[in-house]
């Protein structure tokens, strides 16, 4: 079941959801998958858009690694949505928190964060998507501080919509799972959203 806990409309016109629930059931046009940069979906939420919409996904994301190579932060990947309620599953790579290799010389690990969140939405956008769910990225397995990502996340939408205000996006939802991130979510809406 899924339950929307907070609403807000962006200046741009846009709603931003914080919503408690299975992203694999949302009935939007696009989901994003908290992937790594070979599109390997063996865990977390990965595996989760994989089971609940099939092998072709993983057929489809491989397909498209052999053809692009890896994803980067920036420029996600995306495939259809299988027999998931979505049409399409945007693949973005969220940055693992302290890894070396992940954060890179300047170990910028929350400019990567905002990186694909906003490629997130730029892809959506190019795929004529009026709505999008996206998890928690990188505060799964990724470890990324969840309070932190919050902050981050909702910083990347605002300043996307804002650069961007004529996007074919409307609503975006972001979709919580656990009641530790929702509760981290909550305490940062409040402090971008309620001040």
């Amino acid at each position: 079941m899924t339950t929307v806990l907070l609403e807000t409309a962006l200046p741009s016109g846009q709603f931003l959801q914080l919503v408690q629930g299975d992203i694999t059931v949302e009935q939007v046009d696009a989901i994003v998958n908290a992937a790594n940069e070979h599109l390997q979906h063996g865990g977390g939420v990965a595996w989760a858009i994989v089971r609940g919409g099939g092998g072709v996904i993983q057929q489809e994301s491989n397909a498209w690694v052999r053809t692009h190579g890896p994803v980067s932060h920036a420029a996600p990947a995306w495939t259809s949505g299988g027999s998931l309620p979505c049409r399409y599953v945007i693949h973005a790579v969220g940055p693992v928190w302290g890894d070396a290799q992940s954060a890179g010389a300047g170990g910028d690990e929350d400019a990567k964060l905002s990186s694909a969140v906003i490629g997130s939405l730029s892809v959506a956008a190019e795929l004529k998507c009026v709505s999008i769910a996206m998890p928690a990225l990188s505060t799964g397995i990724f470890g990324f501080p969840k309070e932190r990502a919050a902050g981050v996340i909702f910083s990347a939408i605002r300043e996307h919509f804002s650069k961007t205000p004529a996007s074919t996006l409307k609503q975006v939802r972001i979709v919580l799972f656990d009641q530790a991130t929702v509760s981290a979510f909550l305490k940062v809406w409040h402090d971008h959203f309620q001040s």
